[in-house]
């Protein structure tokens, strides 16, 4: 994963594109997830959609479960 587009404070945010690389899904579906609550955006300046890392790691991690042997 490249580095983030540049950091708020002490948080790392995340551009669309970023974050649909770890989710393996397309740009367009992060920013409906956006829209639809599931995953909390900020915007910057320039009208640009970011997200917090901590959230998407958090919402990655609820979303993956580990193998368990059989």
């Amino acid at each position: 994963m490249s580095a983030p587009a540049f950091t708020g404070g002490h948080e790392s945010l995340l551009t669309p594109g970023q974050v649909a690389a770890l989710f393996h899904v397309d740009p367009k579906t992060v920013t409906r997830w956006a829209h639809a609550g599931r995953l909390g955006s900020l915007r910057t300046p320039g009208g640009h959609r970011r997200f917090k890392e901590s959230e998407v790691m958090q919402l990655l991690r609820s979303l993956t479960t580990e193998a368990t042997p059989h």
